[in-house]
């Protein structure tokens, strides 16, 4: 049996008002690191914001950034260079596996 969309992390679920409540943050907030490029929830049919429970966990690693001191230009370049980095790791995993196979052959 295959997963339900219910249990995609990825899946566009919750509204700006749901995650503010969640995470005890104000909307304006959510607008603001959104229109910052920090955290960018995809949009419904009717322009509304839609948070997958990953972005909710990337919004509350924000939010502790911020605690600590950052400026959100900051988290957006730490928020980018960690998505390079997990590229960079799955390209080099699937080289390895490659080279693995024409070893064996």
């Amino acid at each position: 049996m295959g997963t339900s969309w219910l249990d995609d992390e990825h899946a566009p679920l919750y509204t700006v008002g749901q995650v503010a409540d969640l995470l005890d943050v104000r909307q304006a907030f959510l607008r603001r690191i959104d229109d910052q490029r920090v955290v960018s929830p995809r949009r419904s049919p009717g322009g509304q914001r839609r948070y997958s429970r990953q972005e909710i966990g990337r919004v509350r690693q924000v939010v502790t950034m911020m605690g600590e001191g950052m400026t959100l230009p900051a988290i957006r370049r730490i928020i980018e260079l960690e998505h390079e980095l997990a590229r960079l790791t799955r390209e080099r995993n699937e080289l390895a596996a490659r080279l693995a196979e024409l070893e064996h052959d």
